[in-house]
């Protein structure tokens, strides 16, 4: 070997290296584009999950609140009203159905509703068997509660009011979809 072929041989061999090198930074460049660009789609997406999620809230907050006022006239008067019934149905169909009556109207269905709590004391004295209100009008559906449900909802009306609540919020994502 020569001492000229020697020179000539390191240089192409810093040249590929170099090459390799700036390929290389090129590539990490490219994946860290791609990682930042994906940071940033993570990021809103979480903001947006945020919103949602304040919106929701909002939403159960103002449902309860409802269902609190709609107890407290209901629990007031004693009575139903056709407002008081607007507010917590959709149509007389879906009243109906919950109480079990074949009416023809939403004043046929609060003069029996009314006429019938005449007739039955709504709160009893000393509830039995964790039942706080009793209408004759709906036949009862004994139900068995695994014990962790026992556990969050201890009462009849505990699990009728969360039941309420899921038919209302799943009726209303179907609405919306």
């Amino acid at each position: 070997m020569s001492k000229k072929s020697l020179p000539s041989t390191e240089k192409q061999g810093k040249g590929r290296l170099g090459d390799q090198i700036r390929s290389i930074a090129d590539r990490l460049k490219q994946e860290t584009d791609i990682q930042i660009k994906a940071t940033s789609r993570i990021l809103g997406a979480a903001a947006q999950i945020a919103e949602n999620h304040d919106q929701l809230i909002s939403e159960v907050v103002d449902m309860v609140e409802s269902d609190l006022e709609l107890e407290k006239q209901v629990s007031q008067n004693h009575i139903y009203t056709i407002d008081i019934l607007k507010q917590q149905f959709k149509t007389l169909r879906d009243a109906k159905a919950h109480f079990n009556l074949k009416v023809s109207s939403w004043q046929s269905l609060i003069d029996t509703l009314n006429a019938g709590l005449s007739k039955t004391s709504i709160i009893h004295e000393k509830p039995q068997s964790n039942q706080n209100f009793i209408d004759t009008h709906i036949p009862k559906t004994t139900v068995v509660l695994e014990p962790d449900v026992a556990e969050m909802f201890p009462t009849s009306e505990a699990v009728n009011e969360a039941l309420r609540f899921l038919i209302r919020v799943t009726s209303k994502n179907h609405v919306e979809n």
